[in-house]
């Protein structure tokens, strides 16, 4: 299904620029503290990610637009939704 698809490649995206993030802070590692920082870090970024990227039909149209307003998604990658939720979407990704 379509919204499914966007869904994964919206996850995909997000973890692409969870790693490319991580390679970059890793280059800053010099102590302890700085490790455990980044340790914080991944525990925030896992919680949210997981949070967020839990597939559930209701609200699904608020996540597609958070994913559009945040470069995860295009709306033209959404094509084939109905044309009322696409119309949806991209009113709700303006704010």
């Amino acid at each position: 299904d379509e919204a499914r698809a966007a869904f994964e490649k919206a996850y995909k995206r997000t973890i692409e620029r969870l790693v490319a993030d991580l390679k970059q802070k890793a280059t800053a590692l010099s102590s302890a503290e700085t490790v455990w920082q980044l340790h914080d870090f991944l525990s925030i970024e896992r919680h949210t990610i997981e949070g967020r990227f839990s597939f559930a039909s209701e609200g699904i149209l608020f996540v597609m637009a958070s994913f559009v307003k945040d470069d995860l998604l295009r709306l033209d990658e959404l094509e084939g939704l109905e044309a009322e939720k696409l119309a949806k979407i991209a009113a709700m990704s303006r704010f």
